[in-house]
């Protein structure tokens, strides 16, 4: 399951369990503060949705929140995945943990891949957002939807070219996913505050 019901990568496990792992205190942290906002959490149909990552130091590895644990106050270590490799045209990731990662990891990990400077990213659920990004900023194509090889093609086109240069934010709407909106930053004090700015904006 994922936040929206479905898997739509093939995700291998390459180990079972996942440690304590530095940046966990500050991820939860943040991701409470995101929760209180109502970007990340259940819906009425108690299915999850929003999603935190954190890049691992300098690498391409990034830890993030787990699927179905929206309803989760705090996360543990065995909340979280890590992801160690991505094939995109495959459609496939390896991962460390028990947690299944979020449906949105190739999208996060797009972002990492184009963006070194980016150590962390903020995926929530956000109507009145959403469409203040659609109307104001550049936004993925329509046609990609969530969690798919398509929408991190998507993701990363948009860095290449709309956010190529710092004049665009770091925030964005995913046009085929509804209320799906990406904050992108150097840390996650960055992008939370990212966030906010976002949001006071949106009205």
């Amino acid at each position: 399951m994922s936040e929206t019901g479905t898997i739509k990568f093939v995700a291998e496990r390459s180990q079972p369990q996942l440690g304590s792992f530095k940046g966990l205190e500050e991820l939860n942290l943040y991701r409470k503060k995101v929760r209180r906002l109502g970007l990340l959490g259940v819906d009425d149909a108690g299915i999850g949705f929003g999603n935190i990552s954190v890049r691992d130091g300098a690498s391409l590895h990034f830890y993030i929140t787990g699927s179905n644990t929206g309803d989760k106050s705090e996360l543990a270590a065995e909340d979280c995945a890590k992801v160690v490799q991505c094939h995109f045209s495959k459609n496939w990731l390896l991962f460390e943990g028990k947690a299944m990662p979020s449906s949105e990891s190739l999208t996060h990990a797009s972002i990492y891949q184009a963006r070194r400077s980016v150590g962390a990213i903020i995926h929530g659920h956000h109507a009145q957002l959403w469409a203040f990004l659609l109307r104001n900023a550049p936004a993925t194509r329509i046609e990609a939807e969530y969690g798919t090889p398509e929408m991190a093609k998507a993701v990363r086109d948009l860095l290449d070219t709309a956010f190529a240069s710092d004049e665009n934010g770091n925030a964005f709407a995913m046009s085929g996913h509804e209320g799906g909106i990406i904050i992108f930053g150097q840390n996650l004090k960055a992008t939370f505050d990212a966030l906010l700015a976002a949001l006071k904006k949106s009205g």
